[in-house]
């Protein structure tokens, strides 16, 4: 359900396209919250969030909202790309930290991902991605094999652009053809029942795309 548009914000953003199995490996594509308190599909820190254009609010969270937190996911990779000159390199810092890897680079005189000793969890890392990859691109191969009404669809939708205060959600989706649940289902970043938009501030909510 979540590839396409994670794909098409990999691309958007010149990312290599396997870094969605980087994602599964954070999240499982689910709206995780860890045990640190690194929240959504790329599991962002609240205190790192903003610095990646993702507001965090009593009314919004949007580490939850797929297409935001893949676009700052992007932005930390190339960052860590230019200053590591690899994509492996890039995606192992995304586990132990850009200032990490530096520093590890750094004593032991190596950037290559691969003649470095990283944390164990780092080096599980990089293969958790690899296996993850494998396994979803040779499903059928490895023995999963699945009908149509197995998958998760992706869900066809349309953009309402917000740009003034809703009192009531429940209220709003209703006028809108749809029901709460599925207003929340597609748009997890709603953290509350209402919305509250700043002078100058929007926001596009997901509705399904038949009402």
């Amino acid at each position: 359900r979540y590839f396409p548009i994670i794909e098409e914000r990999l691309r958007a953003n010149g990312v290599p396209d396997d870094f969605k199995y980087l994602c599964v490996a954070e999240s499982n594509l689910e709206h995780a919250v860890s045990r640190s308190g690194a929240v959504g599909f790329w599991q962002f820190m609240s205190y790192t969030a903003p610095g990646y254009n993702l507001e965090i609010s009593k009314d919004v969270d949007e580490r939850y909202n797929v297409v935001k937190a893949t676009d700052a996911a992007c932005k930390y990779l190339k960052a860590a790309y230019k200053k590591f000159g690899t994509w492996t390199a890039a995606a192992a810092s995304y586990n132990c930290g850009q200032g990490g890897y530096q520093k590890r680079s750094t004593v032991q005189g190596i950037r290559n991902y691969y003649d470095l000793q990283l944390p164990e969890e780092t080096n599980r890392y990089m293969f958790r991605i690899l296996s993850f990859k494998y396994l979803l691109e040779n499903h059928e191969r490895m023995g999963f094999i699945f009908c149509n009404d197995d998958l998760y669809r992706p869900v066809s939708t349309r953009v309402y652009k917000v740009e003034k205060s809703i009192a009531n959600l429940a209220k709003f989706a209703i006028e809108q053809g749809t029901t709460y649940k599925m207003l929340k289902n597609l748009n997890p970043w709603l953290r509350s029942a209402s919305i509250e938009v700043k002078p100058g501030k929007s926001y596009l909510i997901r509705l399904p795309a038949d009402n």
